[in-house]
């Protein structure tokens, strides 16, 4: 069993809420590597996610999010930041919270939709997609993303804020529980 200090910090959330942003900063406060999920995959293929699903499918893209992600939630001292619908595989959401720390950015609809305009067109899932029905998906998400280890409410928070929130909090846990 993996100390608490040196188990990997994973991020979740829906699309856009930060998670890659705030877990750089996470990583960098800590001295640890940041990894993003999608990153990786698009580097593997050498095209962005919304190609992968245009030429490989959606499944191919989602089996090798799943492996990777599995073999990374083994690793000590990361900082991995997720895919919006990563965790809503129950064989990823097992892996990341029995061998990592799970942080679940929560960012209320009402913020999140101010953002739209900057990820639409980077998100497949998002594609063809009414405001309507990209509501109801953010919404169905949620009850996966209550599985965590950590909520951190981000509304009305910089990305600067929620890091130092965060890594405030996971040096007070290292302290207390070891």
């Amino acid at each position: 069993m993996r100390k608490l200090r040196e188990k990997s910090i994973v991020f979740v959330g829906f699309m856009g809420v930060g998670k890659t942003t705030i877990g750089k900063l996470v990583a960098k406060k800590l001295y640890r590597d940041f990894i993003d999920v999608d990153e990786e995959i698009e580097k593997e293929f050498g095209m962005p996610p919304r190609q992968i699903f245009e030429t490989f499918g959606e499944k191919t893209f989602r089996d090798r999010e799943q492996s990777l992600t599995i073999s990374l939630s083994k690793q000590p001292l990361n900082v991995i930041s997720l895919g919006g619908g990563a965790f809503l595989n129950e064989e990823i959401r097992k892996a990341c919270l029995e061998n990592c720390l799970v942080f679940f950015l929560d960012l209320s609809w009402d913020s999140w939709k101010e953002r739209i305009s900057l990820i639409i067109d980077s998100r497949p899932v998002l594609q063809n997609k009414s405001l309507d029905e990209i509501e109801e998906l953010f919404y169905s998400r949620q009850k996966a993303y209550s599985l965590h280890n950590s909520k951190v409410k981000t509304d009305n928070l910089n990305v600067e804020e929620v890091a130092d929130y965060i890594t405030e909090s996971l040096k007070l846990a290292w302290e207390l529980y070891e």
